[in-house]
């Protein structure tokens, strides 16, 4: 069964979904593909697991750089989108890569020569637990901040929060 918690964050709300005993989503206030049944499901502010993510953001939000793994993490999904998800945990915080890049490593891992960086795109595009697992850090080739699936201009808010880019203010409005 699936709980859910909000959370509000500079970003706006968040929305934080659980087995019980695992993180299983969280979203950004309209985030394209936003997890199917979580809106329906149970809140359940009581679960240790979400007062553990809301203290994980708590630090990140104010500077910190807690490791997305001191959460236990379950991500719905296949086998390539999770693989393209754990190539997301290894890129550090105020770090950047391509999905080019991506393409490279999910190529070697798979023992493939190469792999479409749009095949990559969806499934970064997919990630179910945001800002944890960090899809913010893909790039387009050349720098260009194209695509996220909460939005562009959120994924420069993280991006120059983790010191990537300039910081244009200090929170999002809206």
């Amino acid at each position: 069964m699936q709980y859910r918690s909000e959370y509000r964050s500079p970003l706006g709300n968040l929305t934080l979904a659980s087995d019980g005993e695992r993180l299983t989503g969280l979203w950004l206030e309209g985030q394209k593909y936003f997890g199917g049944g979580v809106a329906d499901a149970p809140r359940r502010e009581d679960l240790p697991l979400f007062a553990q993510a809301k203290q994980w953001l708590e630090r990140y939000f104010a500077g910190e750089q807690p490791a997305p793994l001191e959460l236990p993490l379950a991500p719905e999904g296949g086998a390539f989108r999770r693989l393209v998800w754990g190539l997301l945990l290894d890129i550090p915080y105020g770090q950047v890569t391509t999905y080019g890049g991506l393409a490279k490593k999910a190529a070697a891992k798979l023992g493939r020569s190469s792999m479409s960086p749009q095949a990559v795109g969806g499934a970064v595009a997919h990630n179910p637990i945001s800002i944890l697992i960090p899809c913010h850090r893909v790039m387009g080739s050349g720098g260009s901040l194209t695509g996220y699936a909460g939005g562009v201009e959120k994924k420069q808010w993280l991006l120059a929060h983790e010191g990537v880019l300039p910081q244009k203010g200090s929170a999002l409005t809206g």
